[in-house]
């Protein structure tokens, strides 16, 4: 024993300068402003004060339309995408245990019986002799002492990559629940399209019949009536349009959803879905640090850190105990006798001595490793910075459009109405009620398009922000 503890001793005493612990973890500063870009757009699209920020809502809260809330659950309890993260923690969370348990010892109990025949020609007895021996007992092999911090950087380690994949789970179900809130609203715009073009046709088609009957009559000319039928055919290019991107939209949610979605739970016009919650974009520090892929990002940079301490430890000995304790005899009925108590106790220390230069660049790659995690951790905050500003920087612009597009809209179908009444009075051309009424059509497309272009800059904010799962 005293042995044993002078080797200890020596091996600690001519362990290689400059080894340290595990080095402590520092959080990089992140490579942004401090603040959003400055700009018009970006300011007047602050929040109010008491506007909540993305990471205080749930997505329940946030989204406030009932048969869009059911289609997001649909999604949740269905995507493989999220179940395949979930298995991934479990299966982390399974291997950080077994790198826990390395930290202690494993207790073993054993019992075990012997018997084998010796010819006398061998044992030199006048007789055949057989030998038995029997053996119970409860110890421990090769237990580490964890002096120098090895089975702790590994378990860190092991900590930070568990951390890790719940982090890419909860990444996972945001970006779930946005694009099912996107290809939602996506498909109810296209529907709502597919809505007006059926309308604009039925009016054409009752203009063109009107204009065909006066034409008879020698009242309106070929001008006229060729003019109409080109307004009925280009509404039926848009019908077959919106139709087939109505189906590929169908197809898309369900896809995303994993499951059909029933026609009642979907909508035929953007304007009738609940608006969705504003939220505060807060300071880039507060907003950032909370996104799951940066948190993801931090994570691996820890267990990066962690892994440093591994490999430094591997200057230090390793200390191991074996040591058990049982009963051993030759008979069965003296095993369990005080006389046949024994034990045993085999301490063992590794110094590293020479290995070729093998744990420095362990320790080399290791560092490397650090610094790579750490760039990775900076250009994820980077780009979200990006994105979160694209996103603030739309908002105000997105509102001004709808609003201008709006009263666009209520004035075009006003002078589409004027229009058809002057023409029927014989007061205009045609010509006028085709202008009116193309101009009317294409307004009602773009304000669609610029209200599904607001909703989705309000998901995507959501998502950039860290939005709560």
């Amino acid at each position: 024993m005293n042995r044993t503890v002078f080797l200890l001793l020596l091996g600690i005493a001519i362990v290689p300068a400059g080894c340290a612990p595990a080095p402590k973890y520092t959080r990089p500063q992140a490579p942004v402003a401090a603040g959003w870009p400055a700009g018009a757009a970006s300011g007047e699209a602050k929040a109010a004060p008491d506007v909540p920020t993305a990471s205080e809502l749930t997505w329940q809260e946030f989204f406030t339309d009932e048969k869009l809330r059911q289609v997001i659950e649909m999604a949740l309890k269905n995507s493989r995408d999220l179940r395949m993260a979930t298995l991934n923690i479990e299966k982390v969370q399974a291997l950080y245990r077994i790198q826990r348990a390395e930290q202690y010892p494993t207790i073993v109990a054993s019992a075990s019986g012997d018997a084998y025949r010796v010819p006398r020609t061998l044992s030199g007895a006048a007789d055949n002799e057989t030998v038995a021996q029997y053996t119970v007992g409860l110890g421990m092999a090769a237990w580490e002492l964890d002096l120098f911090g090895r089975i702790r950087s590994l378990k860190s380690r092991a900590l930070e990559q568990y951390m890790a994949t719940e982090q890419a789970r909860s990444a996972t179900q945001i970006s779930l629940v946005a694009a099912v809130a996107n290809s939602y609203l996506a498909l109810a715009a296209d529907r709502e399209n597919l809505r007006l073009a059926q309308v604009t046709l039925d009016a054409q088609q009752a203009s063109y019949e009107l204009i065909l009957r006066t034409r008879e009559l020698g009242i309106a000319s070929d001008l006229e009536l060729r003019q109409a039928q080109s307004q009925v055919d280009a509404a039926r290019v848009d019908i077959a349009r919106y139709s087939g991107q109505v189906a590929l939209d169908e197809n898309a949610l369900n896809l995303l959803v994993g499951t059909p979605v029933s026609a009642g739970m979907l909508s035929n016009d953007l304007g009738k879905i609940a608006d969705l919650k504003d939220v505060a974009p807060g300071l880039p520090s507060e907003a950032l640090l909370r996104r799951p892929d940066i948190l993801l990002a931090e994570h691996q940079l820890k267990a990066a850190s962690a892994n440093i301490g591994a490999a430094r430890a591997a200057f230090f000995p390793r200390i191991a105990l074996t040591a058990a304790a049982g009963i051993v005899s030759s008979d069965l009925t003296n095993l369990f006798k005080p006389a046949a108590g024994t034990w045993r106790f085999a301490p063992q220390v590794a110094l590293p001595i020479f290995d070729s230069g093998a744990r420095q660049a362990n320790l080399k790659a290791a560092q490397v490793d650090r610094d790579i995690a750490i760039a990775e951790y900076e250009k994820a905050i980077q780009a979200a910075f990006r994105e979160v500003s694209d996103a603030l920087s739309l908002r105000a612009t997105l509102v001004a459009q709808q609003d201008a597009l709006q009263s666009l809209v209520t004035s075009l179908d006003e002078t589409y109405r004027l229009s058809e009444a002057r023409y029927k009075g014989g007061i205009d051309s045609y010509l006028s009620v085709l202008v009116a009424q193309r101009s009317l059509y294409g307004a009602q497309q773009q304000l669609v398009g610029v209200r599904l272009a607001r909703l989705s800059n309000l998901v995507t904010l959501y998502k950039v922000l860290g939005g709560g799962a």
